[in-house]
């Protein structure tokens, strides 16, 4: 399930963010999002993985919630870090891109771990 993203001022579109995977057996689901450049470190991406998160808990009744990201982008540790999710370990070279093989992040987070007034870890 995918969620177009919109700036509440003028309803211009700046990325996309969804819950992938969903396992309703297992009640799990990965975290994924992306946003246009312009708009990287404004607070959209944590602001609306949060309220992915809490969907993901509230109304879809997950258990657990993951997400990857690629250990050259940083910024995207950093919401993850943000919304409460715990790094779990890193997979060697598990993806090839542009002829290199790069190491992705493993992290996740339980609904006991999320705090529903903040979005964060309590």
């Amino acid at each position: 399930m995918h969620f177009a993203i919109a700036r509440i001022t003028d309803k211009h579109f700046i990325g996309t963010i969804g819950l992938e995977q969903l396992d309703r057996q297992h009640e799990k689901g990965e975290l994924g999002y992306w946003f246009g450049k312009p708009y990287w470190g404004q607070g959209y991406a944590t602001e609306a993985a949060r309220a992915v998160v809490a969907y993901g808990f509230e109304v879809l009744k997950l258990n657990r919630i993951y997400a990857y990201y690629y250990t050259r982008n940083p910024a995207s540790a950093c919401v993850l870090e943000k919304i409460g999710m715990h790094t779990e370990g890193c997979l060697r070279q598990h993806t090839k891109k542009d002829g290199n093989f790069e190491d992705v992040i493993a992290c996740g987070m339980l609904k006991s771990d999320f705090d529903y007034n903040e979005g964060e870890r309590s």
